[in-house]
């Protein structure tokens, strides 16, 4: 029997998210959920406009990178048109530095991770690991997303994001002000945010640094529904 859905996986950019590894943890739930998978290594495939209208979900783990204007083109026409897209971490929230036009399609972009006290820093990527919460807010609580978790913990990067007011915001994380910190007053930013562009959805989490934040069962979770309610 056929699959009934086809999701496309676009992973690459910078290794130190391990997107092979990170995205191969959900490829046997996605075959599980009923969908023929295509895996590809860059963005060339979304300027294939035969072949992107037929995608029903994409999960692309693409950080930094660049994209050619026609390959954007065709991931904005392809999710306009009712194809899901959904991501964690870098992987979306840190694609494509080049393009604002990318920015504002997705509606938050990754601006820093603040680390730890510089007399703790080593040069590892453990520098910018600090244990924080993933505060839901009351949209979560029946959203198919994040029905039923409430507040978690994490000891990864936490990300500061600028946003805009286009995104639906089911979770925030809030940045403290530490003695070392040249801001003065904590700032909030989203960690788990949708986005309806056009007929299609957009899902972001930014939970998702290497995996095994990503075996978190938790974001997990969070993950594995975020695909399947942006999907067409």
């Amino acid at each position: 029997m056929s699959a009934l859905k086809n999701a496309l996986v676009v992973r690459g950019g910078w290794d130190g998210h391990q997107p092979v590894e990170a995205t191969d943890l959900f490829l046997p739930y996605l075959r599980d959920a009923g969908y023929d998978l295509r895996v590809e290594d860059s963005p060339k495939v979304y300027a294939d406009s035969d072949y992107m209208g037929g995608v029903d979900l994409i999960v692309q783990c693409m950080t930094m990178s660049t994209i050619e204007k026609e390959e954007l083109a065709g991931l904005m026409g392809a999710v306009e048109a009712g194809t899901g897209l959904a991501g964690w971490h870098g992987g979306i929230a840190d694609s494509y530095r080049n393009s604002s036009d990318y920015l504002h399609f997705i509606g938050g972009q990754f601006a820093c991770h603040p680390g730890k006290h510089p007399d703790e820093l080593t040069g590892e990527q453990s520098d910018n690991y600090v244990p924080y919460t993933i505060n839901m807010l009351p949209a979560a609580a029946d959203h198919p997303i994040t029905a039923g978790i409430v507040d978690f913990e994490l000891t990864t990067e936490q990300y500061w994001v600028l946003c805009d007011s286009y995104i639906d915001v089911l979770a925030t994380t809030t940045q403290q002000v530490r003695a070392w910190d040249p801001w003065t007053r904590p700032v909030i930013s989203p960690a788990i945010w949708t986005r309806q562009w056009g007929q299609g959805r957009i899902f972001v989490t930014t939970a998702g640094h290497r995996v095994e934040i990503l075996e978190d069962p938790t974001v997990a979770s969070i993950i594995e529904r975020g695909m399947l309610w942006a999907s067409r």
